[in-house]
């Protein structure tokens, strides 16, 4: 049995610190901007270091919520909800650049809320904690 098995919410935790970093990075931008020749870090302000930070979160997000969903509660749904809020994260500059924050602040809020109700669901699944949806697909069957 691996680490995983044992505490499922072990990546949701991983992907809620990476996506909440990955927004962190995008909303202090503007602030670090200026200090950026003085730390010869430019490589933040790149769209391909955002890109691949956010391509990080959403991987693993992808593995934790599809392990949630596949070993524990059967719901999907924290899926899109991962991959939604990434594809706003992705397009953020698409309504403009006075509209970056709150794009940037949806798209990290709709990762972060994957991640937390797939965390909640696989706590509430007690039902098939050792099974591939055998206990719990057959009492959802009947509502």
């Amino acid at each position: 049995m691996n680490p995983i098995d044992d505490n499922p919410a072990k990546l949701d935790k991983l992907g809620i610190w990476v996506s909440s970093l990955c927004a962190l990075h995008c909303l202090a931008l503007p602030v670090l901007i200026p200090l950026l020749p003085l730390i010869g870090s430019t490589f933040f302000a790149q769209v391909w270091f955002e890109r691949v930070i956010l391509s990080i979160s959403l991987i693993i997000g992808g593995i934790a919520l599809f392990n949630g969903a596949s070993r524990y509660h059967g719901q999907y749904y924290p899926l899109v909800l991962l991959f939604t809020g990434g594809a706003i994260y992705w397009y953020k500059d698409i309504l403009g650049e006075a509209y970056e924050p709150f794009t940037i602040a949806l798209g990290a809020l709709l990762i972060v809320a994957g991640h937390w109700i797939n965390m909640r669901l696989c706590r509430q699944c007690k039902c098939c904690k050792n099974t591939v949806f055998s206990h719990h697909l057959s009492s959802q069957a009947g509502k």
